[in-house]
C-alpha cells in the first residue's frame, strides 16, 4: 500500500498555479515576438543565445541539450532546422570524434542582434513591469534555489553527461 502525500497547502497551490500560468503566459509572447522578429522558436532562440554568450560561440550539443532542458533528438532536429538557414554548423568535435559540436555563425550573431531588443522589451513589460527591485531580486534568490533543487535529480535531458577520464568539452 501507498502513502498519498499530503495535500499542498493553500498558498503553496496558489504558488504553485500562478508560477505555471505566468511560466506559460511569458513563453508564448516571447515564442510570438522571437517568430515575428527572427523566425525562431523558443528552443532554438535558447541555442542561439547559449551559443552567443560563450567564448568562441560554440558548445557541444550534449552540453547545449543539458543547458537547455531539451531531449538530446530533439535538440539534434532543432540544431539541424538552425544549419539549415546558416544560423549555426555542426562538425565533430576535436576532442572526441562521437561529440558534435555547433557553432554560432555570423548569421546567426545578426538574427540574435535582430531578436534581442524586442525580446528584452517583452521580458520587462510583461514580466519586470509588475515587480520592484526588491521583487526581482527575491524572485532570482527563489527560483535559483528551485532550479539548483530540481538540477540535484534532473531528468535525463537536464543531467550533466560524466565524461571519461582525459576527455574535456569542446
Amino acid at each position: 500500500m501507498t502513502d498519498t502525500p499530503a495535500a499542498l497547502a493553500p498558498r503553496q497551490l496558489e504558488a504553485y498555479f500562478a508560477f505555471m500560468e505566468v511560466g506559460s503566459l511569458l513563453r508564448h509572447a516571447v515564442e510570438k515576438q522571437l517568430k515575428e522578429a527572427g523566425d525562431v522558436g523558443y528552443v532554438q532562440f535558447q541555442l542561439l543565445a547559449r551559443l552567443g554568450d560563450t567564448p568562441g560561440g560554440a558548445l557541444r550539443m550534449t552540453d547545449l541539450a543539458d543547458g537547455v532542458v531539451y531531449s538530446r533528438s530533439g535538440l539534434t532536429y532543432q540544431a539541424q532546422l538552425l544549419e539549415q538557414r546558416g544560423l549555426v554548423v555542426r562538425a565533430p568535435s576535436p576532442e572526441d570524434e562521437r561529440g558534435v559540436v555547433v557553432t554560432l555563425t555570423d548569421e546567426g550573431r545578426a538574427t540574435l542582434a535582430a531578436v534581442f531588443p524586442g525580446h528584452i522589451e517583452a521580458v520587462r513589460r510583461l514580466l519586470f513591469a509588475a515587480l520592484d527591485e526588491a521583487d526581482v531580486d527575491a524572485l532570482a534568490d527563489i527560483l535559483g534555489r528551485a532550479a539548483a533543487r530540481l538540477r540535484s535529480d534532473p531528468p535525463r535531458s537536464a543531467a550533466a553527461r560524466r565524461r571519461r577520464p582525459g576527455r574535456t568539452s569542446a
